[in-house]
């Protein structure tokens, strides 16, 4: 059971879960990224080519 609570002010809808809900950790947190990435790809995009670039600077696969 989730209810859903609008907040005028920020324009957002958050969702609020009671507390005979089971959590479930790994889902909220790709939810958490799905969202993050959503507001900020730019950001997303220098972190994943950072470690990109320090993966295959550090690994060197040739």
């Amino acid at each position: 059971m989730k209810e859903q609570i609008d907040y005028p002010s920020a324009g957002k809808t958050h969702e609020v879960r009671f507390s005979g809900e089971q959590l479930k950790p790994t889902t909220d947190l790709v939810e958490y990224f799905q969202q993050y990435t959503r507001e900020k790809p730019e950001v997303v995009a220098m972190w994943c080519f950072g470690i990109g670039f320090v993966l295959g600077w550090k690994l060197k696969p040739w």
